[in-house]
This record gives structure tokens, C-alpha cells and sequence, in this order.
């Protein structure tokens, strides 16, 4: 069943953000994934305002769970050390 990361990102130091998106970019052709939402416009419907929202799709909740640890992921996520404030989940598909 497919499965989607999905992060609302804050980003606190956009230089080293830049970073992180080099780096996250070779992640997703490292693993065939490319995001489906990366940063478009947003319109608040209900809640609180998000910051970027990313989406990712995958085959599967086990296909996310490899990428998001995997070596090249993790560079990535050293990179964005400091540089944003990331919520970020996986969720199953229908």
C-alpha cells in the first residue's frame, strides 16, 4: 500500500537550509522518489499556519522508513541540523 512523508518545515537559517535541500535532492534520485509538494503556496483552511510543506510519495510505509534512514537521507538530515524546525511523519495511503 502506498505511503506519503509529509513535512511542515520551518526554516530558521535559509543558507543552510539550501544545504540540506542539496543534499536531500540526492536522496530522492538516490531512491527513484521525487516530491509531489515541495514548498508550492498555501491556503489556511483551519488550524495553525504551516511553514513549507513537503510530500513525498512511496511504494510503501516500509519504502519511506528506508529512505528517511538511510545513509544518504541521514547526510541530509546533518545538514538541516539548525537550519529548520521539521515535522515530519509518514502516512499510509488508501
Amino acid at each position: 500500500m502506498a505511503a506519503y512523508i509529509l513535512a511542515d518545515v520551518a526554516i530558521t537559517n535559509p543558507e543552510q537550509y539550501a544545504e540540506y535541500r542539496k543534499w536531500s535532492s540526492a536522496a530522492f534520485e538516490a531512491h527513484g522518489v521525487a516530491p509531489i509538494v515541495r514548498g508550492g503556496q498555501t491556503e489556511l483552511l483551519e488550524g495553525r499556519e504551516p511553514g513549507r510543506i513537503v510530500v513525498i510519495p512511496f511504494e510503501s510505509m516500509a519504502a519511506a522508513r528506508a529512505f528517511y534512514d538511510s545513509p544518504e537521507y541521514r547526510r541530509a538530515r546533518a545538514a538541516r541540523e539548525g537550519a529548520a524546525i521539521m515535522n515530519m511523519l509518514i502516512v499510509e495511503g488508501v
